[in-house]
C-alpha cells in the first residue's frame, strides 16, 4: 500500500470539510476564525484517514472475493479501535431506529401508522407494543 502522503498531492487545494473543522476548533476553545493552515492541516490529516479506511475496508472486500465494499468490511478495519468501532455500531443501530420510526409515520393521514407506535383508531396517548395495522384489537 502506498504512503498517505504520497496520494495527499491529489487532494492538494481541496477543503473537503472546512467548515465542519471550524466549528470542531472553535467548540475545543479555538479562535471563532481560527487560523487557514490549521484547517488545511487538519483537513489533510481527516481526508488521508478516509482515505486509509477505504483502501483497508476495500483490502478486506477483495480478500474475501467482493467487488463491493459492505459495512461489515468498515467494522473490520476499524476492529483494533474499541472506540471507533463501539460508534460505528451506535450510529449503525440509531440509524436502523430512525429507519423504523420513519417507516411508522404515515404522511397521508398524519397519524402514526401501527408499526409499533400507535395503534390507527388509537385516540393517542395509548402506545401498543407490536400491534399491526388493521389487525390490533380495540
Amino acid at each position: 500500500m502506498t504512503e498517505p502522503r504520497a496520494r495527499a498531492a491529489r487532494h492538494k487545494g481541496q477543503q473537503n470539510f472546512y467548515s465542519d473543522l471550524k466549528a470542531l476548533l472553535y467548540a475545543y476553545g479555538d479562535d471563532r476564525e481560527p487560523l487557514p493552515e490549521t484547517i488545511k492541516v487538519l483537513d489533510e490529516i481527516v481526508t488521508d484517514y478516509i482515505i486509509e479506511t477505504a483502501h483497508s475496508a476495500a483490502s478486506s472486500a477483495t480478500y474475501s472475493r467482493r467487488a463491493k465494499i459492505k459495512v461489515d468490511d468498515f467494522k473490520f478495519a476499524l476492529r483494533k479501535d474499541p472506540s471507533k468501532l463501539g460508534r460505528v455500531q451506535e450510529l449503525l443501530e440509531m440509524d436502523k431506529e430512525l429507519k423504523k420510526a420513519r417507516q411508522a409515520f404515515n404522511p397521508e393521514d398524519d397519524k402514526f401508522a401501527a408499526v409499533g407506535l400507535v395503534g390507527k383508531g388509537d385516540k393517542g396517548g395509548e402506545v401498543k407494543e407490536g400491534a399491526k395495522e388493521g389487525k390490533g384489537k380495540d
